[in-house]
């Protein structure tokens, strides 16, 4: 059965967005809301959040670190009465230094498992007694290149998306079956930022991956079908090498 939109007059769906920057989170919050969504949006910065509200008319700014599990427990109560249960949890934080295994600090290895692995696990835990009661739902995970091999330059990184890819699998084994869609978006590639315009200035349009194609694609996953979900799709511009 593919998710249907609410009629007029009935509530709204929710979906939030944990860890919204200028790319594929405000990219998300913007799709999400277009759709006719409820949206929360969740960052640590409230300068942030006010900027990606500015932007996407309707949606609502929660000051949150996901690695916090107080904090996250206390965002979701608020979101709950706020706009209602989530329907849909897009996980799109994520932190990690990029260093070799010499450079890096075990410091900066926990960081990124924190934000990457563990706030995913606190932000899931969240949502998910509420789509089991009622037996729908759906958590997207953004994922990276990251998620499926280790570079020289991500000893931290990549160790925490492959834990939050591990994570995501293994939910989706446990929660499929009672309705939840549970799935990892791919992202392969150079995110379309002013930031890796600026660091790669030789490099055409083309070379780089659109926040607007990866919440389409987080769009399409939770309105799949159920009879023919997907766990795993690869997001990357059409001309990279991989």
């Amino acid at each position: 059965m593919v998710r249907r939109m609410p009629m007029l007059n009935e509530p709204r769906p929710v979906a939030v967005v944990a860890g919204v920057g200028p790319g594929n989170g405000l990219a998300l919050a913007r799709r999400f809301a277009a759709g006719g969504y409820q949206v929360a949006i969740l960052g640590r910065e409230q300068a942030k959040l006010e900027a990606a509200s500015a932007e996407v008319a309707g949606v609502e700014g929660y000051v949150c670190d996901v690695t916090d599990p107080i904090a996250v427990a206390r965002t979701f109560s608020a979101i709950k009465e706020a706009l209602g249960e989530t329907d849909v949890l897009l996980f799109n934080a994520g932190s990690g230094v990029f260093k070799s295994v010499e450079e890096i600090s075990p410091e900066d290895f926990e960081s990124a498992w924190r934000v990457n692995a563990y706030g995913a696990l606190l932000c899931s835990q969240a949502v998910l007694p509420a789509m089991k009661a009622r037996g729908s739902g759906a958590i997207i995970f953004t994922g990276a290149t990251a998620s499926l091999r280790g570079g020289k330059a991500t000893a931290a990184f990549a160790p925490a998306k492959a834990a939050q890819r591990s994570l995501a699998q293994s939910m989706a084994r446990a929660m499929w079956p009672k309705g939840i869609h549970v799935a990892v978006i791919i992202v392969d590639g150079a995110v379309d930022l002013p930031r890796t315009r600026a660091a790669m200035p030789d490099k055409a349009a083309d070379f780089f991956v659109a926040p607007a194609g990866v919440a389409e694609t987080a769009w399409f996953l939770v309105h799949q079908d159920r009879r023919a979900w997907s766990f795993e799709v690869e997001a990357r511009p059409f001309g990279e090498t991989w």
